[in-house]
């Protein structure tokens, strides 16, 4: 127990202290926006080029991983759509209510939680989660917003083609495409842009962290509180059960085995609580306000969660 809230307790420490510190004005709730950028645009995508141009692309590319990362979120958005469709739920909330089951924060919640758990294999998983998500995950879950919305005549495969183009824009997903094919040419890196790449990746952990605290304070909390709390318990208990249920379903079908680590953060990846910008997508269909409430109520139960799943996982 104690060596898990080692790992726990640091990560939820930096969250209070961003909170805190808004809340006390030592820094302003536009801070965080800028903070965020900063890690979204700038130390995320210097890591994740990093950790892959500097890997074997087998590594990059585990089949087994991204299959069982990838089936455990999509039966979460079937089996969230399923239920929120039988309690007539509206079109708009269902689609908002999907994401926050389905859309975990890798990037500023997952990749210091497996630094801590994992330190030699942090920056793979990130790649990995991030491969599935960016292309798979958040593409999928914004066609489901997209279908909620007047298209003005706009075809599936033209709306499908739209979400695709803005996923390759994106810095984070440039920087891994980047990485890619460095690996894959076997590119030596000069250990001027090693070091270069190194100083803006080590910044992404602990800015993260403090900004998912920081980014709390101010948000909006009117809105469907029971959807609310639904929603985060998809996201913290449902999402690693079909994880996990992905994992034993992986080993039953004869798909090369995980290691340890692997198996372990391919379920804790599941576990993690919905990413920054939910609120910001369930604007889109004015219900951010939900989206909020989900937001902090997974954000702080999941030390509950993710502890516990840790001591069974470690």
């Amino acid at each position: 127990m104690i060596a898990v809230l080692g790992i726990t307790l640091p990560l939820f420490a930096a969250v209070l202290l961003g909170y805190f510190c808004v809340r006390g004005g030592l820094f302003k709730p536009t801070d965080m926006r800028l903070f965020g950028s900063f890690v979204l645009n700038v130390a995320l995508p210097a890591l994740l080029f990093l950790a892959v141009a500097t890997r074997d692309a087998r590594d990059v590319f585990n089949i087994t991983y991204m299959a069982v990362f990838a089936t455990g979120a999509l039966l979460t958005i079937a089996a969230s759509f399923i239920i929120l469709s039988l309690l007539k739920t509206s079109p708009s909330r269902r689609a908002v209510a999907v994401m926050g089951t389905s859309c975990p924060n890798s990037g500023f919640v997952g990749y210091p939680l497996m630094l801590l758990a994992f330190p030699d294999s942090a920056g793979q998983i990130l790649a990995l989660n991030m491969l599935v998500e960016n292309f798979l995950i958040i593409p999928l879950c914004l066609v489901l917003f997209k279908l909620t919305k007047e298209r003005n005549g706009t075809g599936i495969t033209r709306l499908i083609g739209q979400i695709a183009l803005n996923v390759l824009r994106r810095p984070m997903v440039i920087a891994l495409l980047l990485g890619l094919a460095v690996s894959l040419l076997r590119v030596p890196l000069p250990e001027p842009v090693i070091r270069t790449t190194s100083l803006f990746a080590a910044s992404a952990s602990a800015l993260a962290l403090f900004t998912i605290g920081g980014a709390l304070v101010g948000l909006p909390f009117k809105g469907h509180r029971a959807l609310a709390a639904l929603t985060a318990a998809g996201k913290l208990l449902l999402h690693p059960a079909l994880a996990a249920l992905a994992l034993s379903a992986a080993m039953a079908l004869g798909l090369p085995p995980l290691s340890r680590e692997l198996a372990a953060a391919v379920i804790l990846s599941a576990a993690i609580p919905m990413f920054s910008i939910y609120a910001l997508f369930a604007a889109e269909l004015g219900h951010e306000g939900m989206a909020s409430i989900a937001q902090v109520l997974a954000t702080g139960a999941s030390f509950l969660t993710l502890s516990a799943l840790m001591l069974w996982l470690l």
